[in-house]
């Protein structure tokens, strides 16, 4: 079992940038693919971005690919989300999460452990 923390959220103008970070209490981090996930408000859960175990494989939402990158340090325990170019449309409560299948997965019912979330709103 895995908890995990997510922090880094805020306030920031459009076109700003925000680094998430999410903490891992398993030794076993590195066993685990991640998941960033959204929710905004009256939406379902989405997809966001992917990585497998070893950090080699990455998978984004189209609507975000070219401005955010997920990266991991296995060696921290540590997951992050860096967001450049924000847009309105990126307000949500972002939530990180892990899976035991080894791939990346953008499905959220593959998801077994998740994060209490963090939220990130972005202005006009």
């Amino acid at each position: 079992q895995v908890q995990l923390v997510e922090s880094g959220g805020g306030l920031v103008q459009a076109g700003g940038s925000l680094r998430l970070s999410c903490a891992a209490s398993a030794r076993t981090f590195s066993y685990y693919a991640m998941g960033w996930f959204r929710q905004a408000p009256g939406k379902e859960r989405e997809f966001v971005a992917g990585i497998s175990r070893g950090g080699g494989g990455t998978d984004y939402t189209n609507s975000v690919k070219g401005r955010f990158t997920i990266s991991r340090d296995n060696a921290k325990n540590t997951l992050y989300l860096q967001m450049n170019s924000l847009k309105p449309e990126d307000t949500a409560v972002y939530y990180c999460a892990a899976t035991v299948f080894g791939v990346v997965t953008a499905r959220v019912n593959d998801y077994a452990y998740w994060g209490q979330g963090t939220q990130v709103t972005v202005s006009s």
